[in-house]
């Protein structure tokens, strides 16, 4: 199957064209909702096209790490689960999971979007940690690019519960009304590259057969807190440096949707 797609998609490609109808650096329709779950501290789905994800923060205290004492703990996960797609199979976290949290911890860590100095309890003893959680509902392409939006969303309206010091207890069900102490607002633009054409946002069609993919985490600043590249294509010095112009470009947008949503919510 992927050896007939694979002309026929590099051909539109090639004259700028995509499946759906949309441009080589448009993405397709975005839908986000702000904490649709009850449980978490903090929660967003999105929706990029068909591709489907909830995201959900939970924050508990714990002990730093040894070489950041003074500093919160984050931690990302990512789960396919089966009913995502029949790609996904049930059992231990497979490498495209362990991948997908990697990138998205990266860019929102290495852009230092959460003051983790703020986040400490007790120096070298008590900190907050931050752990959110990307489960798929639906895969049809760039699960990368919609679990990190959903990721900043969900950090961003996340609130601390409600922390009993003398017992050690995190009261879970218990939500203040502070706030994650946020710095930057992250947001990641995925490329794929087939047949020597770059475009944004792949869907699941063009992610089975593309050469390969550059994610770009760009900040407000108009600088990246990370790159991750995937396959085995190659890009050229020319390529990186029109993508990361888009990412920019792409992140201002994103950014001002996310705000919009946020002041609705």
């Amino acid at each position: 199957m992927a050896a007939q797609i694979k002309p026929y998609l590099a051909a539109l490609l090639q004259k700028k064209l995509r499946e759906e109808g949309r441009g080589l650096n448009d993405y397709r329709k975005i839908e986000v909702e702000i904490n649709p779950l009850a449980s978490s501290a903090g929660s967003a789905r999105v929706k990029i096209g068909s591709t489907e994800v909830l995201v959900g923060v939970k924050l508990d205290v714990g002990e730093p790490f040894p070489d950041t004492p003074n500093e919160g703990v984050l931690i990302g996960n990512a789960e396919l689960v089966p009913m995502a797609s029949p790609d996904f199979e049930p059992g231990p976290p497979k490498p495209e999971s362990i991948e997908i949290a990697r990138v998205i911890d990266r860019g929102i860590r290495e852009s230092h979007a959460i003051d983790m100095q703020k986040m400490v309890i007790k120096e070298g003893e008590k900190v907050w940690m931050v752990n959110f959680d990307v489960y798929p509902i639906n895969h049809d392409g760039n699960l990368l690019d919609a679990g990190a939006l959903g990721a900043i969303i969900a950090l961003m309206n996340a609130r601390f519960p409600k922390y009993d010091e003398k017992a050690g207890r995190v009261k879970y069900t218990e939500l203040t009304k502070e706030k994650l102490p946020m710095t930057e607002i992250p947001i990641m633009t995925t490329f794929g590259k087939l047949s020597g054409t770059i475009f944004v946002d792949p869907t699941k069609r063009e992610g089975d057969v593309m050469d390969t993919r550059l994610s770009i985490t760009t900040l407000e600043s108009e600088k990246a807190s990370s790159m991750q590249k995937g396959g085995f294509g190659t890009f050229t010095k020319d390529d990186v440096l029109q993508m990361f112009d888009l990412a920019v470009e792409k992140g201002k947008e994103l950014r001002k949707l996310l705000k919009q949503a946020t002041s609705k919510a």
